[in-house]
Protein backbone atom coordinates (compact mmCIF):
# COMPACT_ATOMS: atom_id res chain seq x y z
CA UNK A 1 0.00 0.00 0.00
CA UNK A 2 0.95 3.63 -0.39
CA UNK A 3 0.54 6.36 2.23
CA UNK A 4 -2.45 8.70 2.16
CA UNK A 5 -1.79 12.19 0.75
CA UNK A 6 -0.23 14.71 3.12
CA UNK A 7 1.68 17.98 3.09
CA UNK A 8 5.41 17.60 3.74
CA UNK A 9 7.32 20.22 5.75
CA UNK A 10 11.11 20.46 6.09
CA UNK A 11 11.94 22.99 8.85
CA UNK A 12 15.58 23.89 9.54
CA UNK A 13 15.16 25.03 13.16
CA UNK A 14 13.32 23.90 16.26
CA UNK A 15 11.46 27.22 16.38
CA UNK A 16 10.18 26.70 12.83
CA UNK A 17 9.00 23.19 13.66
CA UNK A 18 7.20 24.39 16.76
CA UNK A 19 5.53 27.11 14.70
CA UNK A 20 4.22 24.50 12.27
CA UNK A 21 2.73 22.52 15.15
CA UNK A 22 0.82 25.64 16.19
CA UNK A 23 -0.44 26.33 12.66
CA UNK A 24 -1.35 22.75 11.73
CA UNK A 25 -3.85 20.54 13.55
CA UNK A 26 -3.43 16.96 12.31
CA UNK A 27 0.34 16.43 12.18
CA UNK A 28 2.94 13.71 12.58
CA UNK A 29 6.61 14.28 13.34
CA UNK A 30 9.15 12.39 11.22
CA UNK A 31 12.35 11.41 13.04
CA UNK A 32 14.03 8.20 11.85
CA UNK A 33 10.84 6.99 10.20
CA UNK A 34 11.33 3.37 11.25
CA UNK A 35 7.82 3.24 12.75
CA UNK A 36 6.01 6.14 11.08
CA UNK A 37 6.71 5.13 7.48
CA UNK A 38 5.25 1.61 7.82
CA UNK A 39 2.26 3.07 9.67
CA UNK A 40 1.71 5.54 6.82
CA UNK A 41 2.11 2.87 4.15
CA UNK A 42 -0.36 0.57 5.89
CA UNK A 43 -2.69 3.54 6.45
CA UNK A 44 -2.81 3.15 10.20
CA UNK A 45 -2.40 6.94 10.48
CA UNK A 46 -3.84 9.73 8.29
CA UNK A 47 -1.98 13.00 8.99
CA UNK A 48 -2.71 16.11 6.98
CA UNK A 49 0.87 17.30 7.53
CA UNK A 50 4.19 15.53 8.17
CA UNK A 51 6.94 17.61 9.78
CA UNK A 52 10.43 16.27 9.08
CA UNK A 53 12.86 16.94 11.95
CA UNK A 54 15.95 15.56 10.24
CA UNK A 55 17.43 18.95 9.21
CA UNK A 56 17.22 20.37 12.76
CA UNK A 57 20.84 19.87 13.76
CA UNK A 58 20.36 21.38 17.22
CA UNK A 59 18.40 18.27 18.21
CA UNK A 60 21.27 15.86 17.48
CA UNK A 61 23.97 15.87 20.16
CA UNK A 62 25.61 13.83 22.90
CA UNK A 63 27.19 15.71 25.77
CA UNK A 64 27.86 15.98 29.48
CA UNK A 65 26.96 18.96 31.61
CA UNK A 66 27.30 19.30 35.37
CA UNK A 67 27.70 15.55 35.81
CA UNK A 68 24.65 14.61 33.71
CA UNK A 69 24.49 13.05 30.25
CA UNK A 70 22.24 14.88 27.77
CA UNK A 71 21.28 13.33 24.43
CA UNK A 72 19.43 15.26 21.76
CA UNK A 73 16.20 13.64 20.61
CA UNK A 74 17.35 13.34 16.97
CA UNK A 75 20.58 11.55 17.87
CA UNK A 76 20.87 8.39 15.81
CA UNK A 77 21.02 5.09 17.62
CA UNK A 78 24.21 4.23 15.73
CA UNK A 79 25.80 7.48 16.98
CA UNK A 80 25.07 6.40 20.54
CA UNK A 81 26.52 2.99 19.79
CA UNK A 82 29.79 4.59 18.64
CA UNK A 83 30.01 7.28 21.35
CA UNK A 84 33.01 7.05 23.67
CA UNK A 85 31.14 9.11 26.27
CA UNK A 86 28.27 6.63 26.32
CA UNK A 87 30.66 3.67 26.34
CA UNK A 88 32.54 5.06 29.33
CA UNK A 89 29.64 6.52 31.31
CA UNK A 90 26.62 4.39 30.41
CA UNK A 91 27.60 1.13 28.68
CA UNK A 92 24.16 -0.44 29.24
CA UNK A 93 22.87 1.76 26.40
CA UNK A 94 25.35 0.20 23.99
CA UNK A 95 24.53 -3.31 25.20
CA UNK A 96 20.83 -2.63 24.65
CA UNK A 97 21.39 -1.03 21.23
CA UNK A 98 23.19 -4.13 19.98
CA UNK A 99 19.81 -5.84 20.19
CA UNK A 100 17.83 -3.07 18.48
CA UNK A 101 16.95 -4.08 14.92
CA UNK A 102 19.97 -4.14 12.63
CA UNK A 103 22.75 -1.73 11.66
CA UNK A 104 20.71 -0.22 8.84
CA UNK A 105 17.76 0.58 11.10
CA UNK A 106 20.03 1.94 13.84
CA UNK A 107 21.57 4.29 11.26
CA UNK A 108 18.13 5.89 10.86
CA UNK A 109 16.43 5.32 14.20
CA UNK A 110 16.69 8.05 16.85
CA UNK A 111 16.51 7.94 20.62
CA UNK A 112 13.66 10.47 20.65
CA UNK A 113 11.68 8.51 18.10
CA UNK A 114 12.00 5.30 20.10
CA UNK A 115 10.96 7.01 23.33
CA UNK A 116 7.96 8.71 21.73
CA UNK A 117 6.78 5.58 19.91
CA UNK A 118 6.85 3.81 23.29
CA UNK A 119 6.56 0.28 21.99
CA UNK A 120 6.26 -1.87 25.15
CA UNK A 121 9.05 -4.15 23.89
CA UNK A 122 11.48 -1.45 22.77
CA UNK A 123 14.89 -1.47 24.40
CA UNK A 124 15.59 2.26 24.80
CA UNK A 125 12.46 3.12 26.84
CA UNK A 126 13.32 0.22 29.17
CA UNK A 127 16.86 1.50 29.66
CA UNK A 128 15.62 5.08 30.12
CA UNK A 129 13.30 3.92 32.88
CA UNK A 130 16.15 2.06 34.55
CA UNK A 131 18.31 5.18 34.44
CA UNK A 132 15.57 7.39 35.93
CA UNK A 133 15.89 9.56 32.85
CA UNK A 134 14.36 13.00 32.45
CA UNK A 135 12.62 13.88 29.18
CA UNK A 136 12.78 17.48 27.94
CA UNK A 137 9.87 18.76 25.83
CA UNK A 138 9.24 22.16 24.28
CA UNK A 139 6.52 24.17 22.58
CA UNK A 140 6.11 27.81 21.60
CA UNK A 141 5.18 28.72 25.18
CA UNK A 142 8.29 27.24 26.78
CA UNK A 143 9.95 24.06 28.02
CA UNK A 144 9.17 21.48 30.66
CA UNK A 145 10.52 18.15 31.87
CA UNK A 146 8.96 14.79 32.60
CA UNK A 147 10.45 11.85 34.44
CA UNK A 148 10.56 8.68 32.39
CA UNK A 149 8.19 7.15 34.94
CA UNK A 150 5.60 9.83 34.06
CA UNK A 151 6.33 9.95 30.33
CA UNK A 152 3.94 7.13 29.21
CA UNK A 153 0.33 8.38 29.26
CA UNK A 154 -1.10 5.04 28.16
CA UNK A 155 -0.35 2.30 25.63
CA UNK A 156 2.20 3.58 23.07
CA UNK A 157 1.28 7.19 23.85
CA UNK A 158 3.62 9.69 25.55
CA UNK A 159 2.28 12.33 27.93
CA UNK A 160 3.06 15.27 25.65
CA UNK A 161 0.72 17.81 24.08
CA UNK A 162 0.06 17.99 20.30
CA UNK A 163 2.12 21.19 20.03
CA UNK A 164 5.14 19.80 21.93
CA UNK A 165 8.35 18.21 20.67
CA UNK A 166 10.71 16.04 22.70
CA UNK A 167 14.08 17.79 22.50
CA UNK A 168 16.39 15.72 24.71
CA UNK A 169 16.76 12.96 27.27
CA UNK A 170 18.98 13.48 30.31
CA UNK A 171 20.19 11.27 33.12
CA UNK A 172 22.84 11.01 35.79
CA UNK A 173 25.34 8.25 34.97
CA UNK A 174 26.06 5.61 37.55
CA UNK A 175 29.53 5.63 39.18
CA UNK A 176 32.48 4.25 37.25
CA UNK A 177 32.79 0.48 37.64
CA UNK A 178 29.09 -0.15 38.25
CA UNK A 179 27.53 -3.42 37.16
CA UNK A 180 25.10 -3.51 34.26
CA UNK A 181 23.32 -5.94 31.99
CA UNK A 182 20.64 -5.84 29.32
CA UNK A 183 19.24 -9.22 28.32
CA UNK A 184 16.19 -10.06 26.26
CA UNK A 185 14.38 -12.91 24.57
CA UNK A 186 13.18 -12.47 21.00
CA UNK A 187 12.28 -14.96 18.31
CA UNK A 188 15.08 -13.69 16.06
CA UNK A 189 17.95 -11.29 16.61
CA UNK A 190 16.71 -7.80 15.81
CA UNK A 191 13.06 -8.56 16.52
CA UNK A 192 11.24 -6.71 19.25
CA UNK A 193 11.80 -8.49 22.54
CA UNK A 194 9.04 -10.57 24.06
CA UNK A 195 10.64 -9.68 27.39
CA UNK A 196 13.75 -7.60 28.12
CA UNK A 197 15.49 -6.73 31.38
CA UNK A 198 17.76 -3.77 32.17
CA UNK A 199 19.78 -4.09 35.37
CA UNK A 200 22.22 -1.74 37.11
CA UNK A 201 24.11 -2.48 40.33
CA UNK A 202 26.47 -0.58 42.61
CA UNK A 203 28.55 -2.23 45.34
CA UNK A 204 29.67 -0.86 48.69
CA UNK A 205 33.21 -1.35 49.99
CA UNK A 206 32.26 -4.61 51.75
CA UNK A 207 30.99 -6.18 48.51
CA UNK A 208 27.28 -5.88 49.23
CA UNK A 209 24.87 -4.30 46.77
CA UNK A 210 24.27 -0.69 47.84
CA UNK A 211 22.02 0.31 44.96
CA UNK A 212 20.01 -1.57 42.34
CA UNK A 213 17.84 -0.79 39.34
CA UNK A 214 15.80 -3.54 37.66
CA UNK A 215 13.43 -2.70 34.80
CA UNK A 216 11.31 -4.99 32.64
CA UNK A 217 10.27 -4.29 29.07
CA UNK A 218 7.68 -6.17 27.03
CA UNK A 219 5.75 -7.32 30.09
CA UNK A 220 3.35 -4.39 30.54
CA UNK A 221 2.10 -1.50 28.41
CA UNK A 222 5.16 0.51 29.56
CA UNK A 223 8.51 -0.35 31.18
CA UNK A 224 8.10 -1.63 34.75
CA UNK A 225 10.54 -0.90 37.58
CA UNK A 226 10.74 -3.91 39.88
CA UNK A 227 11.05 -2.15 43.24
CA UNK A 228 10.42 -5.35 45.22
CA UNK A 229 13.28 -7.13 43.44
CA UNK A 230 15.53 -4.10 43.91
CA UNK A 231 14.81 -4.13 47.64
CA UNK A 232 15.71 -7.80 47.97
CA UNK A 233 18.99 -7.62 46.09
CA UNK A 234 20.10 -4.41 47.84
CA UNK A 235 22.20 -5.37 50.85
CA UNK A 236 22.94 -8.84 49.49
CA UNK A 237 26.28 -10.18 48.33
CA UNK A 238 24.95 -11.31 44.96
CA UNK A 239 24.37 -14.85 46.11
CA UNK A 240 22.35 -17.21 43.94
CA UNK A 241 19.71 -17.35 46.68
CA UNK A 242 19.29 -13.56 46.80
CA UNK A 243 19.17 -13.27 43.02
CA UNK A 244 16.60 -16.06 42.74
CA UNK A 245 14.45 -14.52 45.46
CA UNK A 246 14.57 -11.13 43.79
CA UNK A 247 13.72 -12.57 40.37
CA UNK A 248 10.77 -14.54 41.75
CA UNK A 249 8.99 -11.28 42.59
CA UNK A 250 8.52 -10.80 38.82
CA UNK A 251 6.06 -13.70 38.87
CA UNK A 252 3.49 -11.41 40.51
CA UNK A 253 3.44 -8.91 37.63
CA UNK A 254 0.20 -8.36 35.73
CA UNK A 255 1.69 -9.22 32.34
CA UNK A 256 0.40 -8.62 28.83
CA UNK A 257 -1.42 -11.51 27.15
CA UNK A 258 -1.49 -11.34 23.34
CA UNK A 259 -0.74 -13.22 20.12
CA UNK A 260 3.00 -13.03 20.74
CA UNK A 261 3.05 -14.64 24.19
CA UNK A 262 0.74 -15.50 27.04
CA UNK A 263 0.87 -13.62 30.33
CA UNK A 264 2.14 -16.77 32.07
CA UNK A 265 4.97 -17.16 29.54
CA UNK A 266 5.96 -13.50 29.91
CA UNK A 267 6.09 -13.88 33.69
CA UNK A 268 8.24 -17.01 33.30
CA UNK A 269 10.61 -15.13 30.99
CA UNK A 270 10.72 -12.17 33.37
CA UNK A 271 11.89 -14.41 36.22
CA UNK A 272 14.46 -16.25 34.09
CA UNK A 273 15.89 -13.16 32.41
CA UNK A 274 16.03 -11.17 35.65
CA UNK A 275 18.14 -13.96 37.15
CA UNK A 276 20.50 -13.82 34.18
CA UNK A 277 20.71 -10.03 34.15
CA UNK A 278 21.39 -9.78 37.89
CA UNK A 279 24.08 -12.44 37.73
CA UNK A 280 25.74 -10.78 34.75
CA UNK A 281 25.61 -7.33 36.36
CA UNK A 282 26.97 -8.58 39.68
CA UNK A 283 29.80 -10.48 38.00
CA UNK A 284 30.74 -7.32 36.13
CA UNK A 285 30.73 -5.04 39.16
CA UNK A 286 32.73 -7.57 41.14
CA UNK A 287 35.29 -7.77 38.33
CA UNK A 288 34.60 -11.28 37.08
CA UNK A 289 33.44 -10.29 33.58
CA UNK A 290 33.75 -7.26 31.31
CA UNK A 291 31.85 -5.62 28.47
Amino acid sequence: MKPPPFHYHDPRSLDDALGLLVDKENTKLLAGGQSLMPMLNMRFVFPDDVIDLNRITELASIGEDDGRIRIGAMTRQSSLERSELIRNQCPIIIEALRQVGHLQTRNRGTIGGSLCHLDPSAELPTVAQGLDATIHVQNKRGTRTLTMADFPAFFMTPAIEPDEIVTAVEFEPWPQGHGFAFVEFARRHGDFAIVGVATLLELSADGTVSRASITLGGVGPAPIRCSAAEGIVTGSTGSDAAISEAAETCREIDALDDVHASAAYRRHLAVTLTCRALRKAYDRVSGETAL
